[in-house]
């Protein structure tokens, strides 16, 4: 039987070493992601709701449903202002005014391409980066 030189076990010693410090500074991240309960496949968080509609939309922009897309994305204007702006003290607009206008603005340049196409399907690739910057703003709100 040959028995692994020294030089061997140490480079995997290393090896092993550099891996697990590798993972436990990685691990923190992961260990603190959020895990959001759901109900009916929506977030039970603060901006579920927007997020699910927005997701509604995008569905229906993608099956070239504009009229469906933009009736939703009428109900989420209605809704986050509703519940954001006219909220009460708890609502966005009143404990982080700054977020509230950058998660506004990102929800307008999403829907507007589609409330306003008027027949015609606003561009895809446009209409896909405003969605994704839209969901982003959100988690900052969650």
């Amino acid at each position: 039987m040959t028995l692994p030189s020294n030089r061997t076990v140490r480079a995997s010693l290393t090896l092993i070493l550099a891996f697990l410090s590798a993972f436990s500074a990685v691990a923190p991240g992961i260990a603190q992601e959020k895990k959001v309960a759901q109900k009916n496949g929506v977030d039970m968080s603060k901006m579920g709701a927007y997020r699910a509609l927005a997701q509604h939309i995008y569905s229906d922009f993608q099956k070239g449903d504009l009229a469906a897309a933009a009736e939703m994305a009428q109900v989420l204007e209605r809704l986050w202002d509703k519940a954001e702006d006219y909220g009460g003290d708890t609502a966005l607009s009143k404990t982080n005014r700054k977020l509230f206008d950058e998660i506004d603005k990102a929800m307008d340049q999403f829907i507007t391409p589609i409330t306003e196409a008027k027949g015609k399907p606003p561009d895809a690739p446009k209409v896909k980066a405003a969605f994704n910057l839209y969901l982003e703003e959100l988690k900052l709100a969650d």
